[in-house]
Parts: structure tokens; sequence; C-alpha cells
């Protein structure tokens, strides 16, 4: 069979959520199944590191898609285009897009509806975009797999696509994050932390991320705690400007947050592993993938108790409602000054992380697409 897939997240050193989920994903998936022929469908030049395996054919669609407009010309013309040209059997977005004039059987992966739950997280014309064609992305794809239970239910209820039509496929956690030794800590917070202790957030710096309440927890936790402890922040600043700097900049202890901006997996598994624990009070996820890569890192979690994060987190994480920053403040104080909840949550999280691999991810992805060839 010939799978063609949107890979049009593979950027060379700018995956993210999604870019990771497709990477990992497709690296296992090609070089499990050479009997089967896959064309990789980019919407810029590409980088050979995403050619995995021989049995992939690479192409390139116009234009660029990233604005509203350009998105439609790659789905609706380029694609159907190259699904045809390279006799596709079937399509699998790995994203949540598809091509609606294409009736090619498809997989979908749609991570989260977190667009349809507020309007303050997408400015509105792309807002607008996603409300009008993920429903019928949704309703187009003869499968659907999304990384959480929540999203599941969430796409169902928001949708009214059939349960028995989506498959929940988790995320997996790269081999980058895992525990490091104690002097390579203290050698991390001498970079990075002035030599004290941190709290770490990973993220978008983007409203939905809920630094404005994280920011005040800090102000918070400085003033009860009298700790010299510093707040890292590792990402990109794209959504800075407004609330998010407005609260930064009338913090008490501002010159005690650290902003990184974006790191390599690497540097920033170790960063993982060296901090007092993540605060990762996200106001909406469909996954939570800085959750999983703190549990390899072994170390603690503040997270929210909303959306799937519940459901990542299990019993090995400090859950918050994310919209109290009393309650986010108080997560942090426990965190400083329980060593033995510490451990006993980084206990819990080792066996947490089981669930979430990205052979995993690739194996029930695999299992999503087979129910569709079969079908052919």
């Amino acid at each position: 069979m010939r799978i063609a897939v949107n890979t049009r997240l593979l950027i060379a050193n700018q995956l993210e959520g999604i870019g990771w989920f497709t990477n990992e994903s497709l690296k296992r998936i090609t070089r499990r199944h050479p009997e089967h022929e896959f064309i990789f469908i980019f919407d810029r030049p590409f980088s050979e590191d995403f050619i995995f395996s021989d049995n992939i054919t690479p192409v390139v669609g116009l234009p660029q898609a990233r604005h509203r407009y350009l998105w439609y010309l790659f789905f609706e013309w380029s694609v159907p285009y190259l699904l045809k040209k390279y006799k596709a059997d079937i399509f699998l977005s790995t994203d949540g897009w598809l091509s609606l004039k294409s009736n090619l059987p498809s997989v979908n992966v749609i991570h989260d509806l977190n667009f349809e739950h507020s309007s303050d997280f997408l400015p509105p014309a792309i807002q607008h975009y996603y409300t009008t064609y993920f429903p019928k992305f949704a309703e187009k794809a003869t499968r659907i797999a999304t990384v959480s239970e929540f999203s599941k239910n969430d796409i169902h209820t928001m949708y009214h696509i059939p349960l028995d039509k989506i498959d929940v496929v988790y995320n997996g956690c790269n081999n980058d994050f895992k525990p490091i030794s104690d002097k390579e800590k203290e050698e991390i917070r001498n970079q990075y932390a002035k030599g004290e202790e941190y709290f770490l957030f990973v993220g978008a710096i983007h409203k939905r991320k809920n630094l404005v309440n994280i920011f005040k927890a800090f102000d918070k936790y400085k003033d009860d705690s009298g700790a010299a402890t510093k707040l890292i922040i590792v990402g990109n600043k794209k959504w800075w400007r407004g609330e998010i700097e407005d609260t930064y900049l009338s913090m008490k202890y501002k010159d005690d947050v650290i902003f990184l901006g974006r790191l390599s997996p690497n540097e920033l598994g170790k960063m993982m592993s060296a901090s007092l624990g993540l605060v990762y009070a996200s106001l909406f996820e469909g996954f939570g993938i800085p959750i999983v890569e703190a549990f390899h890192s072994e170390t603690a979690v503040i997270t929210s108790n909303l959306t799937s994060m519940p459901e990542v987190a299990g019993d090995a994480a400090l859950l918050v409602d994310p919209y109290s920053v009393e309650q986010i403040a108080d997560a942090m104080f426990r965190l400083k000054n329980n060593p033995d909840l510490r451990d006993d949550l980084i206990n819990k999280g080792k066996k947490q992380r089981e669930k979430f691999t990205w052979d995993k991810t690739a194996d029930n992805l695999w299992t999503s697409i087979e129910k569709v060839l079969k079908t052919l």
C-alpha cells in the first residue's frame, strides 16, 4: 500500500509537541513496515534527517502552510494533487488537517480542541478557521486518533463523532529525558540559576499555558518561603505581549525569573532533572508531554486538575486549580519544604511513565491505520 503522510511539521531544529509526535511515530512505523511505501508531503525544503528509511518518497507541496489562506491552498489544492499524482491508497495527517476535496480514506490525528473552549487562546481569524474547518475534518476522517481519553470524549461531545471511530494514541518521551547525577545537577544550577534551586516551566509562552497565574504564584511562594529559589522559563516568547508581559513586569521577584528561550532536547532534559520541580499549571491540554518528560527525568510535578492532565499525571503529581494562585504557590511551597513528598512523587512517576513511550505510540497509531487498510 502507498500511505501518504502530512509531514509539514517536521522542521529541522523546530520540533514541538505535534512535531515530536510525528517524528517519533513515523520513524518507527516506516522502519517496521518495509512492505508499505510512504509518501511524505512537506510544505518546504526538508531535512534528510526525516527520511527515516528507503521506503519513503519525500515530496514538497506549495505554498508553505503557515497562514489560514495558505492552509486552505495547501490542503485543498496541493495535497489532493499530490495524493492523485502518487496514487496514494490512504492519507495520514498527524496535525488535524485533512483535504475536504479528496475522498481518499484517511486517519486524522486531532490532538485537542482547545480552540473550541476559549476564544482567548488564538487570534480571532485563526480561531474562526479552526472552529469552521476542524468539525469538517473530523467528519471527513475515516478514523480519528487522539492523544488522551479526555480528547477522545471531547471530540465525541463537541463534534458528535462516534466513540468507536476514535482511537487513543498516547504521546511518548524522548531518550534525552533521564535522571542526571548530583554533580551534573549542581553544574546546571550554577550555569543557569546562579547556583540556586529552581522551578521549571516548559512550553510556548501563550495564554493557555497560564504564565500569568504562575508568575503571581511564584511571587506569593517567595513571600511565604523567603527562599532564594529561581523560576526558569523555557519556551519561545511568541505570545509575550499583553497580559503575560504586564504581569511579569509587575512582579516583586521578577529578577528571580530566568528566560532561556528554546533549548535542545538534551539540554532541556538536564534542566528538567536538575529542577526542584516542573510547574505545568496549564489551562487546557490534550495531553501535556512535559509531564511525562518530568517523570522520565525523575523530578516532581505540579500540574492542573483540568482536561487531560490528571489522566496523564495519575497519582504522581500535585494537582492544582490553575485559576488559583494560592494553590499553585502552596504546591511550590510543599515541594520545596517536604523532601519526602518530592521523593514519593518521583517514585510514583517512575511507575506512571511506563504508560507513555514512543514505541507504544507507534504501535497504537499503526493499529489505527491498519483498521483503515483492512477495509481497502
